[in-house]
């Protein structure tokens, strides 16, 4: 594990800032100029995940992306809260405090979650919205490997022992289709910013907190939203694309043969191009496999 100032020195740049929000320092970039647009992450993720895509992106919006709290470089909420609710609370005040009242929001995985969650709490907010992969169906059968090791008995006591990077590692290899672009310096930026200071434990709290299926309430968001999907993916499996398309009344759907759970990751130069022009034309999106 390294030290914190170490992993700080490694993974921030120019663009790096910290805002302390309920005791916590947390990390965000805020890049380019025009109309706002947030990125969340996912679960054993950080910002950087979205490095590809925010390199483009920034040349024609103001990209701003965070690490959420037990992730990355923000590292554990001191009151252990890892709600959904909470999480949204923490993205609200981010954007206030940034001035940000109206924007375009991305999310994978997790961050896809937060994202349609904000979007229903806060719908005068989002503009138009991008779901990479998102989870929030709540189905007890799909669970992924890493959150059904955290839930079982004494986790919490062997968390820091357990994950060590070639476990990281295997994880990494479940979330790509394509293992050729798996590198030495993908596994150490996610074995590093994950076993950060405190992150194994929130991550604990975070997957055996009691959250709560509003997936019910998806007819309910008329936001223009693309739903982007992996074909290979292990830990969200696509049908829950369509679950996504059938549910949101103005959603389209774009799926990704030969592709896993992280898309915007894997194949950046390729997701981009869709995105782009959903942000831009949201009509021009075509529906694709």
């Amino acid at each position: 594990m390294a030290a914190l100032t170490e992993l700080i020195h490694k993974y921030t740049n120019d663009a790096s800032r910290f805002m302390v929000i309920d005791g916590m320092l947390v990390h965000y970039r805020d890049e380019g100029r025009g109309f706002p647009i947030l990125m969340v992450h996912g679960a054993f993720s950080s910002l950087h995940t979205f490095d590809g895509w925010a390199k483009h992106l920034k040349q024609y919006y103001r990209v701003i992306r965070l690490d959420l709290p037990g992730f990355g470089l923000t590292g554990p909420n001191p009151e252990n809260n890892y709600s959904i609710p909470n999480h949204i609370r923490i993205v609200n005040i981010l954007l206030n405090r940034l001035g940000v009242h109206a924007c375009n929001v991305i999310g994978s995985s997790l961050g896809g979650w937060l994202s349609w969650e904000f979007a229903l709490r806060y719908p005068e907010r989002v503009q138009k919205m991008v779901l990479i992969d998102s989870a929030g169906f709540l189905d007890q059968k799909t669970i992924p490997v890493p959150f059904r090791m955290a839930r079982t008995p004494f986790a919490d006591k062997v968390v820091k022992y357990v994950i060590q990077k070639p476990i990281l590692e295997q994880f990494l290899r479940q979330v790509y289709f394509d293992q050729s672009k798996i590198t030495p310096s993908l596994i150490d930026r996610y074995y590093d910013l994950f076993t950060r200071e405190g992150n194994p434990e929130a991550f604990l709290k975070l997957v055996n907190d009691k959250h709560k299926d509003n997936t019910r309430h998806l007819k309910q968001i008329e936001t223009p939203t693309l739903v982007m999907w992996g074909t290979e993916d292990r830990w969200v499996p696509v049908e829950y694309a369509y679950k996504f398309k059938q549910e949101l009344p103005n959603a389209k759907l774009v799926l990704y043969k030969n592709v896993g759970h992280i898309p915007m990751e894997e194949v950046p130069s390729i997701t981009i191009k869709e995105t782009a022009n959903f942000l831009t034309h949201p009509e021009a999106v075509s529906y694709s496999i």
